[in-house]
């Protein structure tokens, strides 16, 4: 059995209102799911309204590789240091998606004794709020095409339906298909797509919304898709924002669980970071920050992604002002930055991971061009040498780099004491934390600035297309969004193939979309995409429950 899972399977969990009780949530406002796990009722935002705001960090990473990162770990790790040393700490995390679960991943609760419990639940169906977003975003497709097909009232031109159907789910032979096909009265006949769940403005709306109000008004601005006249349809104009907000009723609610080690933990929303803004929701963070001394947060995928869109997006639309920045990298992943290929990463090679340090200091160069103390965590690995360890200590003091080991995967909370000092010091110092451009500039102005300082590109190259669209936003007044980016994880690039710090390259723009709900424009970088496919091997194909009734597989 996976040692993760079997770690998971053995704890001893504190029953859930115990853990509200040590997040200082009154047990009125609980609404459990079984022993473990619970809804924090939303009534409690008016209760909590004029408390002081705890310490926000934030954890990012450089570009992910297959040798991993660590940082739901480390920020797992972190939680749990910060609580050991006596401060009133929750963490705020996403939910995982059931496509990365049976495709790449196999689960995304942290590992070792750095662990969000109950894991297996957590991973799965949890408290069914994935299913609220896939039911409200399916809910507003059939009810658009079936306006279409009832007359079509809303003179809706078919071919500029632009409201997708979801599923969580890596599906790749969903990415275009033809609904209504053979009968009339199936419907109009077009072309159409289905993307994540995790992808949907409804998942995004989820996490920028102040409450179930605040969602119905940002769900009603949605667009679905254009008239013959080229006038934008909204989910108001379907009349069915109502109805989406009554299935999202409870998902609104942020879920309550626990590390290993019992510190709570609010577990709310899980947009993509390639695709959309890579956060869990504001109420979770905001509930959070009310009940406790210190919020350690995550944002998806490396600081080119998930932390530009924390700072620029979600930070501005939510009123935030975040204390510190703790950058995770792993001498494994620093390597693969090099140029060693993964089956060679258990060999010592200090020359290529110093080499692979690059892509670690343009993250670093990112978080500080927001005006943000930062530390670097190398997570550590069994395989990691002393001698490999000291040289990227060494590398980190010769260039001022303030730098930790943390080793929450072997020793949970203990081992992550001296990175927890760290942090809470960090808290202490001022920062004049500004996003990195405003709101109002022209759309390319952002994207490039995006694209030059966080990348470290040379040039923005926009595809006809996309030079179509940016008039018709800027006709809309669309163009006085945030910029969420849709690009590769993998690279600084738009090319997952490119490692390390490539230098004098271009970002291409091929389209873009507009998220009116959620408040941003989505911009698609080379050939990112909305649906993910499963790998050649899944996850899925190694999972089972056992003769005693337990599952494995699920890490």
């Amino acid at each position: 059995m996976n040692e993760d899972l079997k770690i998971a399977q053995e704890a001893k969990l504190e029953d859930i209102y115990a853990i509200a009780e040590k997040a200082g949530i009154d047990r009125s406002y609980v609404i459990p799911f079984g022993n473990d796990k619970a809804k924090i009722d939303s009534r409690i935002q008016e209760t909590l309204k004029d408390k002081p705001n705890g310490k926000l960090i934030l954890v990012t990473a450089i570009n992910p590789t297959p040798a991993g990162e660590g940082k739901s770990t480390t920020t797992i790790g972190l939680a749990d240091g910060l609580s050991r040393l006596g401060k009133k700490t929750i963490a705020c995390l996403r939910e995982p998606s059931l496509g990365p679960v049976f495709g790449l991943k196999g689960g995304a609760a942290g590992g070792g004794y750095a662990q969000v419990v109950p894991m297996e639940a957590i991973n799965l169906h949890f408290t069914g709020d994935m299913h609220a977003i896939t039911t409200a975003n399916n809910l507003i497709a059939a009810v658009l095409d079936n306006s279409i097909y009832q007359g079509n009232p809303l003179n809706i031109d078919p071919e500029k339906v632009v409201w997708t159907r979801c599923m969580d789910m890596n599906d790749r032979t969903l990415r275009s298909i033809t609904i209504a096909q053979d009968k009339k009265t199936n419907g109009v006949e077009r072309k159409d797509h289905f993307v994540i769940t995790v992808a949907t403005e409804v998942m995004a709306v989820l996490c920028l919304s102040r409450d179930i109000r605040d969602f119905q008004e940002r769900i009603s601005r949605c667009i679905v898709a254009y008239t013959y006249e080229g006038r934008p349809v909204t989910v108001k104009d379907l009349d069915v924002d109502g109805a989406a907000a009554v299935v999202m009723r409870e998902a609104i609610m942020p879920n309550l669980v626990q590390t290993l080690e019992h510190t709570p933990v609010l577990i709310h929303g899980g947009p993509f970071a390639n695709i959309a803004h890579g956060c869990n929701s504001i109420i979770a963070t905001k509930t959070a920050m009310k009940l406790a001394d210190y919020v350690v947060t995550e944002a998806g995928f490396g600081a080119d992604l998930g932390a530009e869109k924390f700072l620029d997006i979600k930070c501005r639309l939510a009123g935030l002002d975040p204390d510190a920045v703790v950058i995770v990298a792993t001498i494994r992943a620093l390597k693969m930055h090099g140029g060693v290929e993964k089956e060679n990463l258990g060999e010592e090679n200090v020359e290529a991971m110093l080499a692979g340090a690059a892509n670690l200091q343009k993250h670093i160069e990112s978080i500080k061009a927001f005006h943000l103390p930062y530390i670097v965590a190398i997570n550590k690995f069994t395989t990691d040498t002393q001698k490999e360890i000291d040289a990227l200590f060494d590398w980190c003091n010769e260039h001022g780099h303030p730098v930790r080991l943390s080793e929450g995967w072997a020793k949970g909370g203990e081992g992550t004491i001296n990175l927890a000092n760290a942090a809470a010091d960090m808290c202490k110092e001022p920062n004049s934390f500004a996003p990195i451009y405003d709101a109002d500039e022209p759309i390319t102005d952002k994207i490039e600035k995006i694209a030059k300082t966080i990348y470290g590109a040379s040039d923005v190259e926009y595809s006809d297309e996309a030079k179509e669209k940016i008039k018709i936003f800027i006709t809309n007044g669309w163009d006085h969004l945030p910029i969420c980016m849709a690009k590769t994880p993998l690279s600084l690039t738009d090319d997952a193939k490119i490692k390390g710090r490539p230098e004098g390259f271009a970002i291409h723009v091929r389209d873009l979309s507009v998220s009116a709900g959620a408040g941003f424009v989505v911009v698609f970088t080379g050939s990112i995409m909305t649906m993910p496919g499963l790998p050649k091997e899944p996850a899925a194909v190694h999972m089972g429950i056992d003769e005693a009734g337990n599952s494995y597989g699920i890490f």
